[in-house]
Order: C-alpha cells, then sequence, then structure tokens
C-alpha cells in the first residue's frame, strides 16, 4: 500500500478554528479509555496545560485535567519555563516531556536546551518526576541531568521531543519498543536533522534504558546504541527554514502509524524565516512522509513551500496529526496547528490520503 500512497490534500472547506482556545502546539494521544488528550503551550493564562479533547471533527470539546501540575504563564514573576511537548497515554499511565531552555527568551541567543519527563501513573490523577517524586518545575540553576531527562546533550539534541502514535493505547505497538523523535540541535544543520530514541515500553522513566539510533541496515533493520553520541540522522529535511532570533524553533515532528494502510505518517514545518534571522518573516513549509518502519527510510508525499490554510497572511506551525481522528480505511485524518497571523488557538481541517 505504501508505494501506492502519492500525496495529501488538505481540505480548506473543512477548516475550524477554535478562537476560545488560544494558545499552541497541541500534541496530542489517545488513552484506553477513548480520550484523545491535548496539549496546550502559552495559553489562558498557563505556560502549559494539558486537556481531553471528547468528540470528534468538527465539534470536539475540550475538558480540563483538572489535577494537571499548574504551570503559570511565563510572563508570571519568578516562573522557570517548560513547554508541553512530547505525550503518550498508555496502560492507564500518561507520559509528558516539557522542554526547557537554556534561559529566557528575551536575553541573546536563547535555545531550548533539554527536556524534563513527568508522569501520570492514575490517567491524570497524581502527578510525578521521572524519579517517582511529587512534580517539582526546578529553578534555572536546579536544572541538571539528574532531574531532566535530557539536558546539555552533545549539539543540544533532545530538547524538542515528539512521541510515536500507534493506535489507542499504544496497542498498535508489536515490538514493545516506545518511539521519541526530535531534531538534532537548534541550527541549521542541525535542527532540520531528525534523531530518534526507542525505549521499552516499561521503561520509559529510566534513561539508561534509552537506545539511540545508529543507521539503518540493508535488511531495514535498525543499530542502536545506548551512547547518544554514537546517534545517526534518520532523515535530513530541506535547508533554509531555521530562524537564528528569538529561538530556533523549527523541524518538530508529528509522527503516528496509520494502521489501515499499514505505514508510518510524519507531518513536519520549517520557519518562514528571511537570511535565517527572525521568525515568521514569510509562510512556513510544511510536508508530509511516510516509511514502513519509524526509523524509515522516509518518502515524501507533499510539499508546500508557502502553507496558508484559509489565511492568505499565515504563519503557521506544529502540524499535529491526530491519532484518534484517522478514518477506518486510512484515507483520511484531521491536521491540527496554530496560526501566528491572526488564529492563535486550536485550528483543525480533514485531510486526504492519495493513492494511485
Amino acid at each position: 500500500m505504501a508505494d501506492g500512497i502519492t500525496g495529501i490534500r488538505r481540505l480548506d472547506d473543512t477548516i475550524v478554528r477554535f478562537g476560545n482556545f488560544g494558545g499552541d502546539n497541541w500534541h496530542m494521544s489517545w488513552a484506553s479509555d477513548d480520550s484523545q488528550y491535548t496539549l496546550l503551550c502559552d495559553g489562558q493564562g498557563y505556560n502549559t496545560r494539558l486537556f481531553k479533547l471528547a468528540g470528534n471533527p468538527p465539534t470536539p470539546r475540550f475538558e480540563e485535567v483538572p489535577h494537571y501540575p499548574k504551570l503559570l504563564s511565563e510572563k508570571a514573576p519568578n516562573v522557570n519555563r517548560y513547554y508541553g511537548f512530547g505525550i503518550l497515554a498508555m496502560d492507564n499511565s500518561i507520559y509528558h516531556c516539557l522542554s526547557t531552555p537554556n534561559h529566557v527568551f528575551e536575553q541573546p541567543d536563547a535555545r531550548f536546551a533539554g527536556a524534563k519527563l513527568i508522569f501520570s501513573p492514575d490517567n491524570g490523577a497524581t502527578w510525578k518526576n521521572q524519579d517517582g517524586s511529587p512534580v517539582k518545575w526546578e529553578g534555572w540553576q536546579e536544572r541538571s541531568a539528574a532531574n531532566m531527562v535530557f539536558f546539555n546533550e552533545p549539539g543540544e539534541c533532545f530538547s524538542l521531543l515528539t512521541i510515536l502514535q500507534m493506535g489507542k493505547n499504544y496497542a498498535l505497538n508489536q515490538d514493545g519498543y516506545v518511539y521519541v523523535f526530535s531534531p538534532n540541535g537548534s541550527t541549521e544543520g542541525t535542527m532540520n536533522q531528525l534523531v530518534m530514541f526507542r525505549v521499552p515500553k516499561g521503561k520509559l522513566c529510566d534513561r539508561g534504558a534509552y537506545e539511540f539510533f545508529v543507521s539503518r541496515n540493508a535488511d531495514g533493520s535498525a543499530t542502536w546504541s545506548k551512547d547518544i553520541r554514537e546517534r545517526g540522522v534518520v532523515h535530513t529535511f530541506p535547508a533554509g527554514w531555521v530562524n537564528r532570533k528569538v529561538h530556533p524553533y523549527s523541524w518538530h515532528p508529528s509522527v503516528v502509524y496509520n494502521a489501515p494502510l499499514g505505514v508510518y505518517m510524519m507531518a513536519n514545518w520549517g520557519m518562514g524565516t528571511r537570511d535565517g534571522v527572525d521568525w515568521f518573516q514569510k509562510p512556513t513549509y510544511l510536508g508530509f512522509w511516510i516509511a514502513l518502519k519509524p526509523w524509515g527510510p522516509w518518502r515524501q508525499i507533499h510539499e508546500e513551500t508557502e502553507w496558508k490554510p484559509g489565511n492568505p497572511q499565515a504563519r503557521c506551525y506544529q502540524p499535529q496529526i491526530a491519532p484518534k481522528w484517522i478514518s477506518e480505511d486510512g484515507k483520511s485524518f484531521w491536521l491540527v496547528w496554530t496560526d501566528w497571523a491572526g488564529h492563535y488557538c486550536f485550528n483543525m481541517q480533514k485531510c486526504e490520503v492519495l493513492l494511485k
């Protein structure tokens, strides 16, 4: 079936915008109780919040997860910044990765430098740090490799984490591993490189169990290493879409398994920048790729160098393929994103998979 996939068609007449849910990023995971969790960053007074999405398109409902530990707006005094990205709901637990910058973004040379892992063992009722202690938002000087899952790694890799989604409760997975993706750094030439690691499903909180992708083998398998310095590049995205000012922010993917078509699907985006300087100076890049294995090889099936869904002035980013909203035949899905230019909220539209 993978060879028969020729492209993606976005259906702009299906666009729905939830202006009352201002914020961005919207990483999602599909839980065993049929809830679809989604993360909101920088909206409604909070740096990061967690919601359930009840119902289905075009009219899902947002339900707050009441016991999620409060992470107040970055504008509040003395608040340390953690941005919720990768999330996985699996076996009545929720695992959640939050990216942290090297210092406040208002200072020069700001960039993401690490990630914190928290989890809930009871579907959001209580939350713990990676080591099982109660959640604490460490201050700037308290952060270290002891309390962050990644911190000041080589080239600042694995600072922006995306967790592969494999159906309800991760039930479509058959090899017992969770797969996690990230840009390889925060500069042009590294941020557009994709790297990844895998970890046994029961050991997400054990950094020592992580195995980093090294290379693909001739038989389609992959070589893995527990040494992060031996990591290899899974895929390289087009050059010219990484900014230097504000903070580098680009090529942070969404990856899901489309079971009816038997393929992994990835959506990714590049920052619209001129001369690699500031961000959102022009429309962003949108691409879709497919693969038969999480580690590829990845084949591109869609490219837009001016991604402008329903808005001629659009500056869109963080496209997310909603894992619950893939059709039964796999031939359509719903894409979620944020638009910096006037629609800073939960935006969604239906997309079709084009076949021969």
